[in-house]
């Protein structure tokens, strides 16, 4: 009886945990399946390009390779215009990556726009000693950390990522606070080294979503064939004869 007894009451207890556990997740906001990915926003109305503005011209001779001893492709000549959305693409080894940091090279101390650059190798940008939220402000303004933390969460962030060095981050978490930093400098020009290549499957329509959205101008450069698809209005191919 006394054994029968014990179970009644612990059948009682699993009972009024179970209920109590129904009531909590009542309560709890139901996030949904696709809230696995990221979401996040691009630009603001700061960033909006003119469609009939000329964002760059830009020329260039001849690219050589970064130590100056092979002539990669000659002739080089890009226009932009307004919010146009370019991909760069070609064979490995062209030369796209060393024609994009050029392009940023110029754009980023030019006046009249405002460009950021994310390179395909994210820590050529990133201080990696400080933590995501140092990184994006230096104000120490308590609002403005409280508004980093609540993007980072929409970026997937946890609190412990949050308070790490960047340097212990993924690859897809580091290339998250460069697109964060984009977003919070309200530029109207993105310069992007192969911009979706780090994201899970489910982040990345978020990323080309948000890319093609965008209201200023992209340069880029990208073998995701969705990317070039979803986001691209023009595309060209580097080759020795420069872009066609």
């Amino acid at each position: 009886m006394q054994a029968a007894r014990n179970l009644k009451d612990k059948m009682h207890t699993v009972k009024a945990m179970g209920k109590r556990f129904e009531r909590e997740d009542e309560n709890m906001t139901e996030m949904p399946e696709q809230e696995e990915a990221i979401f996040f926003n691009l630009g603001s109305k700061n960033s909006k390009m003119p469609a009939g503005k000329t964002v760059v011209e830009y020329t260039l001779d001849e690219l050589r390779t970064p130590d100056d001893n092979k002539i990669l492709a000659r002739d080089i000549f890009l226009r932009v215009r307004g919010p146009e959305k370019i991909c760069i693409i070609g064979t490995n080894g062209a030369g796209k990556t060393t024609l994009l940091k050029k392009i940023a090279d110029e754009l980023l101390l030019r006046n009249g726009i405002k460009a950021q650059y994310m390179p395909q190798n994210y820590e050529e940008l990133l201080d990696l000693d400080v933590t995501p939220v140092e990184f994006l402000d230096d104000t120490g303004d308590k609002a403005v950390r409280t508004h980093i933390r609540m993007a980072l969460g929409a970026l997937k962030y946890t609190t412990d990522e949050m308070s790490h060095p960047i340097r212990e981050l993924s690859g897809g978490q580091k290339a998250k606070v460069l697109l964060l930093k984009m977003s919070l400098s309200d530029a109207n020009v993105l310069i992007l080294d192969e911009p979706t290549r780090n994201f899970s499957p489910l982040s990345g329509p978020v990323i080309r979503k948000v890319i093609s959205s965008f209201p200023g101008a992209v340069i880029s450069v990208s073998h995701d064939r969705k990317y070039i698809e979803e986001v691209c209005t023009k595309t060209y191919t580097l080759t020795e004869n420069g872009l066609e």
